[in-house]
């Protein structure tokens, strides 16, 4: 499985700034609006929810037939400190969902490491970096039944 972590700062706590050991470069990916609806709408969350699951067992059929897990945790500032109320998306592509990422939806693959240690070093010195990486990240327009599927409200 891989995942696709559409926030910065919530890549930036995963990856610690790109310096925990394996995870020293961080990669911006784009791809296509396409893909990542796609994704969404073949998702289903990694663990069982009542509000958006009618039983443990429907859960477990569409975990095995669906190729794309979702998984939400507190999203984080520069400093790396949960927003409260505010949940960031991880998004795991597995089987069919990767070989669609990888053969059509990437667009764009950018070396985001210098931006991350520059993050990383605005965080020593308690400035934060103009601009911010974070500060164009908006949240996605979702319609209702994948908004519900995936609990994104």
């Amino acid at each position: 499985m891989t995942w696709i972590k559409p926030s910065f700062n919530w890549m930036m706590y995963r990856s610690g700034y790109a310096t925990k050991p394996g995870q020293e470069v961080v990669l911006g990916i784009d791809i296509t609006r396409e893909g990542f609806e796609w994704a969404l709408k073949n998702a289903v969350l990694s663990k069982f929810t009542p509000a958006a699951h009618v039983s443990p067992e429907k859960w477990q059929r569409f975990l095995t037939a669906k190729p794309v897990r979702i998984q939400w945790d507190p999203e984080r500032d520069w400093r790396l400190q949960p927003i409260e109320g505010v949940r960031a998306i991880q998004i795991g592509l597995s089987g069919e969902a990767v070989e669609r990422y990888v053969n059509q939806w990437v667009v764009r693959i950018e070396d985001l490491t210098p931006t991350a240690r520059m993050v990383a070093a605005a965080v020593e010195s308690g400035t934060p970096p103009s601009p911010l990486p974070s500060a164009s990240e908006r949240p996605y327009p979702l319609d209702a039944a994948t908004a519900a599927a995936i609990c994104a409200r």
